[in-house]
């Protein structure tokens, strides 16, 4: 719970929490008639969620994930998953506009407006992928996703925020999902704008912010 905003009254309320929270289901989570589900492979990101989404508890599992941009690789990876069940799922679906057992969503964000950094946050630890390129010394920022809506409404979100954060077009994966990547020139002010306030309020995965920051920190050097 932030100090200085106390805590949501409930998980639609506009909040950083809850813009947090909404991010990271959009980014890895689905949202059906059962509740809510959302994954990270953070575990501390996932007791934070837990805690945000009232659940009773965190299930851990190792599972084989694929890599963003070829599905031909995987890689044993922890995974932490948080449900937060009930009647929650319906109506975030109609209040938010996520996608709802298998249907396409219209991704209302609007609420969130005021808390579009802790959305952003949740969406790059969701589906982002961080990465230093050893090439030209520059820090790859991406977001990757089945749903085109949904990186549509993140280019959205990019395109309104407060720094500076140009992007490409969206282009096709390999497995047919969708990614586009900001500019490699913009990485670095983005990272240390999206992660503002995040030590204060708890609302980050450790290993996620470390990894972004020791890219920077290798292109600063290169």
């Amino acid at each position: 719970m932030s100090v200085e905003t106390g805590a949501p009254r409930n998980l639609l309320d506009a909040h950083p929490e809850t813009a947090y929270f909404w991010g990271r289901v959009i980014g890895d989570g689905e949202v059906t008639s059962d509740g809510v589900t959302v994954r990270t492979n953070d575990e501390t990101a996932a007791e934070r969620l837990a805690a945000i989404a009232g659940a009773d508890g965190v299930d851990h599992r190792i599972v084989d994930r694929e890599y963003a941009h070829d599905t031909s690789i995987t890689r044993a990876a922890d995974t932490y998953t948080v449900q937060s069940l009930g009647g929650v799922g319906d109506r975030a679906a109609a209040a938010l506009g996520l996608p709802f057992e298998g249907e396409s969503g219209g991704y209302r964000l609007d609420s969130f407006t005021e808390f579009d950094r802790q959305l952003l946050r949740g969406l790059l630890e969701g589906c982002g992928t961080v990465c230093f390129k050893s090439s030209d010394g520059t820090v790859g920022v991406s977001f990757v996703h089945d749903d085109r809506k949904a990186l549509d409404r993140t280019r959205g979100l990019l395109d309104s925020a407060a720094v500076e954060a140009p992007h490409g077009d969206i282009s096709e994966t390999s497995s047919g999902g969708y990614w586009f990547g900001l500019d490699d020139d913009a990485a670095p002010a983005f990272g240390e704008w999206v992660y503002v306030g995040s030590e204060n309020s708890g609302l980050f995965a450790p290993s996620r912010r470390r990894k972004l920051r020791r890219s920077v920190e290798q292109a600063e050097g290169y």
